[in-house]
Formats: structure tokens, sequence, C-alpha cells
């Protein structure tokens, strides 16, 4: 069935023009809003945590939007399976690649961190096509091998390497002659919440994931934060933002804070283009807190000699 899907369905679609898929999902936007109002409460629950002292009316508008702005992601979406590299070079452009270049011209190794914001699913398609840096995508594989063995294909076909999140050392390995730049989605619910770190984020206690910090500090990568911005339906310009070129210089919890500060400063800046869909605070505030953090920054000092 989902060979079907795929092949009959999927494909053939994204094939039509952009406008043509955004006028496909506007219908699909009036069906969410009306009969089939998808994660409604979760993303009503979101929005009001986050944003406690707006009004109703002010949180609805930003539903709205989000639900809006999901359709658009659902559009280009589709059309990523078999967009063109002239068509997806002309919808997302960097606006000051002199970072990445610096970098390089340093063969300092990168990690580029932020979250779901915007088009990340287009970056993925064409990071390896913007920067001088190999690009390489961690995650978790999807439930079904069918669909992540094509996903991935389309993902990869402009040069970008996915790598398993739990086996990402040994594809490093093989390129360790090769200066690298690691795509890592920060903003996702970590799996406990004894391993993650706590900080305020969107007005609550957060546990936030530390694997940017660590991997940044046990490679020796520099760390750089991207803003992709919405400039119009279907073209977005991305940001770059320097947050460590050495992170060893680093104190334990400042590149964490700094990378999830930044992609904060974007969501209340432009709120409907962040995933609210998530179930992003589903974790409990350990009851010791204070332990847990004394206890995680003397480890992190004794591991790397600070």
């Amino acid at each position: 069935m989902a060979k079907i899907g795929y092949y009959i369905f999927l494909i053939p679609l994204s094939y039509l023009p952009l406008t043509a898929l955004y006028i496909l999902t506007d219908l699909f936007y009036l069906l969410i809003i009306t009969v089939i109002p998808y994660r409604k409460k979760v993303i009503e629950e979101n929005i009001e945590r986050s944003f406690p002292n707006k009004s109703k009316q002010e949180r609805r508008k930003i539903k709205l939007k989000f639900y809006r702005h999901l359709t658009d992601l659902l559009a280009e979406g589709i059309k990523s399976l078999t967009i063109s590299e002239h068509e997806i070079h002309r919808r997302l452009k960097v606006t000051n690649p002199e970072i990445m270049d610096e970098l390089h011209k340093k063969e300092r190794n990168v990690i580029l961190v932020s979250g779901h914001y915007n088009n990340w699913e287009w970056l993925v398609n064409v990071q390896d096509l913007l920067f001088k840096h190999k690009a390489i995508g961690i995650g978790m594989p999807l439930s079904s091998k069918f669909w992540g063995k094509k996903i991935n294909e389309r993902r990869s076909r402009f040069g970008m390497t996915i790598a398993h999140a739990k086996s990402y050392k040994a594809e490093l390995d093989k390129r360790k002659n090769e200066l690298n730049a690691i795509l890592l989605l920060s903003d996702q619910s970590p799996g406990n919440s004894l391993k993650s770190y706590w900080m305020d984020f969107l007005n609550q206690k957060t546990a936030v994931l530390f694997g940017t910090e660590l991997m940044a500090n046990t490679l020796d990568y520099s760390v750089v934060f991207f803003a992709i911005k919405k400039m119009k339906r279907g073209t977005y310009t991305m940001e770059l933002t320097l947050i460590a070129e050495n992170p060893r210089d680093f104190n334990w919890g400042g590149i964490t804070e700094a990378h999830t500060r930044l992609l904060e400063k974007e969501i209340i800046l432009t709120p409907q283009y962040w995933l609210w869909s998530h179930k992003r605070w589903k974790r409990e505030l350990p009851e010791d807190i204070e332990l847990l953090m004394n206890e995680q920054r003397e480890k992190f000092n004794t591991k790397f000699n600070k």
C-alpha cells in the first residue's frame, strides 16, 4: 500500500507547480480549521503556555496562522521530492554565507543548529549546495522502512548524507579527511528528563536536548545557529549566527543556552512558523533540579577538563 501511495500518488503530485500544490493544500487548510482540527488541543495548550500574556483572540490568530503555514509546508514537502536544483536555489538563499566560508578557510568542522521553524526540510535538500562543507544530517529513522528509505533518497540527491543518530560517528570516520557541516534540529522533547539541560524557554521550564553542546565538545566542531525566515510563500532566506568557533572555550550550558535563546527570539518574533503541533513539554521537571544541574556540570567539566 505504501508503494502504491508513493509511486502512483505522491511522486506524480510532486511534479505539479508549487502554485498548484498550494491550491490543494488551501483546501486542506479549510478542512483542518473546520471539520478535522489537527492536534487542536496540543496546539492551543502549547501557545497558551508560551504566551500567557496574550489574549485569547491573539492566541487564536497564532493558531490559525500556524495551520496556514503547516499546510504550506505540506505543499513544499511534496514538492521537495522532485524539486530541481535551480528552483530550490531560487527559493532558499543564505544572506551571510561568509560565516561558513570563513570557518572553511580555518579548516573548522561545523554543527548547524536550529529548530523546527519555517521550512527546515528544504535546507536538508539543499545544504550541500549552499556551503563548501560536506553536509551531514543526523536524525532518527522513520517507523516505516519503505518511507524512510525513499524520503532519505530524495533528501540526499543533491549531496546531503543522512546518518542515524546512534551511529553517526561511523559516518564521520568515513569523512575524516573532509570538512563537515552537521545539521541538527534541537527543539524536540528529550527522551530522558534527567539527561536534559533544563532552562526557561517560552515562559516555562523546559527540557532541552544537550546533544549539540556535547557533540561540539566531543568532536571539537564549531557551532553556528541558523534562522530560516519566510519572505513570502515558497521563498525563504537563511541567516547564520556564529555561536562558538572553539566550543571548548565555553562553560557547561553556554552553547545550549545560546542556540535555544536564538530560536526563542525567532519564535517570539513570528510565532506562527514554529511547529506548535509537537508535544514539546511532556517531560516533568525533576524534583531536585539544582542537585541534578550541579551533577551534570561536574560530570561535563570532568569529561572535558574544564
